[in-house]
């Protein structure tokens, strides 16, 4: 990686944080809820239309186990886990997301099936096959 590289990884790391250590407001769930469907704690936009959808083609069971990269503060792979009743494993950088990840998560009690990594999609602390579905919606 050159040196322009890892200052703009930096930079992009640096705005994710900042992003994600902003407080919620009503304000910023009024957006959210208008924009995606509901008050989920997303800062993307993928819909409750689309997570349902996803629910259907992933087939998401209570033995699945199901990765969602780039998670942010949980969404959709908390609500997946929620609707299905599938193991969850939310992975993302920015510190203040997976912060807020984990305690959603043990807000909606799903502490027991619901895991959190401070994780880049492209460094991953899994091994093969530790997954039976992954999704990664709104990280490209």
């Amino acid at each position: 990686m050159t040196q322009f590289q890892r200052k703009r990884q930096k930079e992009v790391l640096k705005r994710f944080t900042d992003r994600y250590s902003m407080a919620a407001s009503s304000a910023l769930d009024a957006v959210e809820e208008e924009a995606i469907g509901a008050v989920v704690g997303a800062n993307g936009y993928t819909t409750v239309a689309q997570a349902d959808q996803l629910l259907e083609v992933l087939d998401l069971k209570p033995a699945t186990w199901l990765l969602d990269i780039g998670a942010g503060r949980g969404w959709p792979g908390l609500y997946l886990s929620e609707r299905s009743g599938c193991r969850a494993v939310v992975t993302d950088v920015p510190r203040p997301a997976i912060v807020t990840a984990q305690s959603r998560a043990l807000d909606l009690a799903l502490h027991h099936r619901c895991h959190v990594a401070l994780a880049s999609g492209s460094a991953l602390p899994f091994g093969r096959a530790s997954f039976d579905a992954i999704v990664h919606t709104d990280t490209l």
